[in-house]
């Protein structure tokens, strides 16, 4: 089953006895525990829920706590974080009661990751208790975010969306996190514009760092200090510059990429997980840089990343530098 169909389930107030949620995509392993405990527990009923580290517990423990009989209640929520760090050992009292657990307890188990060829995921997948969550790719964060929106009854213009993803990148609890405040600073039933973006999420202007990105792109030394200085005028750290450039940068690779495979300047634009009015741009920029240019442009980012966490020199310097060297010939 895919992590949103377990949810929303889950929000319906089914569970089943056992669910192994795999994957380290927290936004989404968090809210289906959250759905499973309110489906089988309710909230705030601490004498039938349970929580364990794998790293510290056993399986004897974990089983006995599910196989307990529920106080004053239809069910057990017992949780089980770290799966992937319990010992091998351990596994085989679970998959013991995996085989014939009792319908009185929900069982969650959550593991970053597991070795896909061990008895207990071959047994999950077998009785469809396993839920593996993969991360979002990039080009996948535009519709999140619509989605988030809609979830809170909101609007996002797609200019606020490609501002929200630039600022923010692709982590999905930061993203939900700003959509949530933003929910609360335009009010029921207004949109969100980039606006409302810059006002409230971050002081970036994403005109400044798509015109620092193309600048580099076309080694536009001036326009490229140019925006850089514009950057800093509003207060943005240096680190922080050189993350979205170093950001902005692979996604032109991802363009040049599908560009080079036949795609058209949108379909491009999609693959880098960039919003469609950009494309053309995007495609513009990604044309100017090869391989070899990138991958050089990766090194003077990498260690200018290094200088400036190592406090060698002033970031603003060290920033500069970077892009005196980025738009060297």
């Amino acid at each position: 089953m895919e992590i949103q169909a377990l949810i929303e389930s889950a929000e319906r107030g089914s569970y089943g006895p056992v669910h192994l949620l795999v994957g380290s995509e927290r936004l989404f392993i968090d809210r289906a525990v959250a759905a499973l405990r309110r489906a089988s527990v309710g909230e705030g009923d601490p004498w039938n829920e349970e929580i364990f580290q794998a790293k510290t517990a056993s399986a004897a423990r974990i089983v006995d706590a599910a196989r307990t009989l529920p106080m004053m209640g239809r069910a057990r929520f017992v949780l089980v974080r770290g799966l992937h760090e319990l010992p091998d050992k351990e596994h085989e009292r679970l998959i013991a009661y995996m085989t014939s657990p009792v319908d009185s307890s929900c069982l969650v188990l959550t593991a970053d990751k597991l070795d896909g060829r061990g008895k207990l995921i071959k047994l999950a997948k077998q009785r469809d208790y396993l839920c593996e969550v993969q991360a979002l790719k990039p080009a996948a964060m535009r519709s999140f975010i619509a989605g988030e929106a809609r979830r809170r009854k909101l609007r996002v213009e797609d200019a606020a969306i490609a501002a929200l993803v630039d600022a923010i990148g692709t982590d999905l609890p930061s993203l939900d996190d700003a959509i949530e405040r933003l929910s609360l600073y335009v009010g029921p039933g207004q949109p969100i514009d980039v606006s409302a973006v810059e006002a409230c999420v971050t002081r970036v202007r994403v005109e400044s760092i798509w015109a620092l990105v193309d600048a580099v792109s076309a080694r536009d030394r001036r326009t490229a200090l140019k925006a850089a200085a514009s950057l800093l005028d509003d207060r943005e750290p240096p680190l922080r510059i050189l993350s979205l450039l170093s950001r902005q940068l692979r996604m032109l690779g991802r363009a040049r990429q599908a560009l080079d495979l036949g795609a058209t300047p949108e379909a491009a634009a999609s693959a880098a997980g960039a919003p469609p009015f950009k494309a053309r741009e995007l495609a513009g920029a990604a044309r100017r840089l090869d391989i070899k240019k990138l991958s050089h442009a990766f090194r003077v980012l990498c260690e200018a990343d290094l200088v400036q966490k190592g406090g060698k020199c002033p970031p603003d310097v060290a920033l500069e530098a970077a892009i005196l060297a980025l738009t060297g010939e």
